[in-house]
């Protein structure tokens, strides 16, 4: 949490990240009761992006909006809509959030780009590589990137669900140095502060405890899928992979610029460790395929840095390739790892259990020792 004995934490600046992406809600881009964009609001966050574009800092927008920005148009009007009707109104929406962006940021001589995400562009390496050097070329032309969730194509089965963590994982996926969610609150409280009035800001948050995690609540009603615990959820992808990130204020005029000017907010600071791409990617993984249950023995190995070997495993569950991500869990069901499976499924639950020695006789071939080598493998 904050700190609140010695030395406090050194709290990041936004003027001085190289790199930053932006994340922006529904209820901050559309106006609930016309449908229509805050033109006005959206000139104003284009003159800060056009701000820190001047001084040198890379900006990417990660925008909703898409399905709110159809619904009245298309009589889509009551409170929840099927699966076909949202990814319908995703499909006419997205048109005009792009351009809302787009005339918002001409105005400063700035190109819009329009890139849709789903999850599993985030969860195939290839396609995840692929995205990364798109938005990185995107940067290097002078353009920003405005990013949203392909909510057309994407099942429920295979969607972020929320923009928070769409954008944490591009936050990690292009290495940015800062991450700011703008929302309704300015920032996480002990409790909710519209129902308990001795709820208590907090400032700074070091790390993402169990602790902080039991602060978020449910998700507010409204056009937003988001809430509390969702932004928590997007701060440990990004402070895992070395991004701090920022909890804000957005409803205002100018509110980048308010966040530089001192504006209240909650900075999370990002792990002291650094990670290389392809573990940031490990860690950030949305939808483990799998999950390997460990024993104590096993656990501790994998604290101190050893690969996880069969011997270790007492439980397989899921189906999954050789290469797919998977969980790694204790015996009382705690997450303490992630990795890549050198094994699949049907392999990994007959070798568990037994020694590396024992493989090639259970299996008639012989594949790894470890069923997570600790290249592929990330401490949670």
């Amino acid at each position: 949490m904050d700190a609140q004995n010695g030395m406090a934490p050194a709290v990041p600046a936004l003027r001085d990240a190289r790199r930053v992406v932006v994340k922006i809600g529904s209820a901050l881009v559309v106006e609930e009761k016309t449908a229509a964009p805050r033109d006005a609001w959206l000139a104003s966050v284009a003159a800060d992006v056009a701000a820190m574009r001047a001084r040198g800092t890379e900006v990417v927008l990660v925008s909703s909006g898409a399905i709110a920005l159809a619904r009245r148009a298309l009589g889509l009007t009551r409170r929840r809509l099927r699966l076909e009707e949202k990814q319908a109104a995703a499909a006419v929406g997205q048109i005009r959030l792009a351009g809302a962006w787009q005339a918002a940021l001409s105005a400063h001589q700035l190109s819009a780009a329009q890139l849709l995400l789903t999850l599993e562009d985030s969860e195939d390496r290839r396609r995840y590589l692929n995205a990364r050097a798109t938005i990185g070329t995107l940067l290097e032309l002078g353009c920003v990137p405005v990013i949203n969730e392909n909510d057309t194509v994407a099942t429920a089965e295979i969607r972020f669900g929320d923009n928070d963590r769409l954008a944490a994982r591009v936050a990690e996926m292009i290495a940015a140095d800062v991450l700011v969610l703008l929302s309704d609150i300015d920032g996480l409280y002990t409790a909710d502060p519209r129902k308990d009035p001795g709820a208590r800001h907090l400032p700074v948050v070091e790390r993402i405890t169990e602790e902080i995690m039991a602060m978020g609540g449910e998700p507010p009603p409204g056009y937003s899928s988001g809430g509390m615990r969702t932004k928590l959820i997007a701060a440990r992808i990004a402070t895992g992979a070395g991004c701090a990130m920022a909890i804000a204020l957005g409803k205002s005029p100018h509110p980048l610029r308010a966040i530089e000017q001192g504006a209240r907010c909650t900075w999370f600071l990002p792990a002291p460790e650094g990670r290389s791409a392809r573990k940031r990617w490990i860690a950030g993984s949305l939808a483990p395929l799998g999950v390997l249950v460990v024993d104590a023995g096993a656990a501790r190995a994998l604290a101190r840095g050893s690969s996880l070997l069969p011997a270790g495993v007492r439980g397989v569950e899921g189906q999954f390739h050789r290469g797919d991500p998977v969980s790694i869990r204790d015996l009382e069901g705690r997450e303490v790892a992630r990795g890549l499976s050198a094994y699949d499924a049907d392999a990994a639950r007959q070798i568990a259990g037994r020694r590396s020695a024992e493989i090639e006789t259970i299996l008639g071939w012989h594949g790894r020792d470890e069923i997570v080598h600790r290249d592929d493998l990330v401490l949670l």
